[in-house]
């Protein structure tokens, strides 16, 4: 993911050296027990339905000195979609929408990375849904390192973006009585992610 050379708030003086955060480059495996890809959509006009996907694997591989070279890759399975409605996901599953059967996986693909800010940093890639594959820029945060009680080094990152469903042939609404659609077009994906290094 783009990454590091987190910049320290300059003063007046002379521009304080930058930090070193090379020691964190190298291969990273995202731990799904401590990691959440969700999404968020509008439903009836009125409300937000919000889910996840529970089955994902994904490696990173990050780059301390220059950000640009930092890449990311992940692979989720379609049908481990929860919404917390049982009905909904297996609506959800059918052809209606993501056709889990036929396109059993949602896959994205790093092509550049860029810094941003001291503390963001953009990652642009292909998003692979029902066999369309277009490009998304996700902005994610760096929230930084740390060893854990078993001496992993990890890393954490948060991000966001806003895609529209339709553009991946994910289509499917119903008039409202009322006026408007059920479903909104914009969807919010959320990712929450804490990976290990694991060279």
């Amino acid at each position: 993911m783009g990454i590091f050379n987190r910049r320290p708030e300059t003063t007046s003086a002379a521009a304080p050296a930058t930090e070193d955060l090379s020691h964190l480059t190298g291969a990273y495996t995202i731990d799904t027990t401590h990691s959440e890809i969700g999404f968020a959509v509008r439903h009836a006009m009125v409300t937000t339905v919000r889910g996840q996907f529970s089955e994902y694997e994904g490696k990173l591989h990050l780059d301390g000195g220059d950000p640009t070279r930092s890449t990311a890759e992940v692979v989720i399975k379609v049908a481990s979609i929860d919404t917390n409605q049982e009905q909904r996901d297996g609506h959800l599953r059918t052809g209606d929408f993501f056709d889990a059967e036929t396109y059993p996986e949602i896959t994205f693909r790093s092509t550049s990375a860029q810094q941003i800010d001291a503390e963001t940093y953009r990652l642009t890639g292909d998003l692979t849904i029902k066999g369309t594959s277009k490009p998304v820029s996700i902005d994610f945060t760096f929230n930084g390192s740390a060893k854990d009680l078993y001496g992993n080094e990890r890393v954490g990152f948060e991000g966001s973006t806003t895609i529209n469903r339709t553009d991946w042939g994910l289509s499917y609404n119903a008039a409202l009585e009322t006026g408007g659609v059920l479903i909104g077009e914009k969807v919010k994906l959320t990712f929450d992610i804490s990976a290990v290094k694991s060279a």
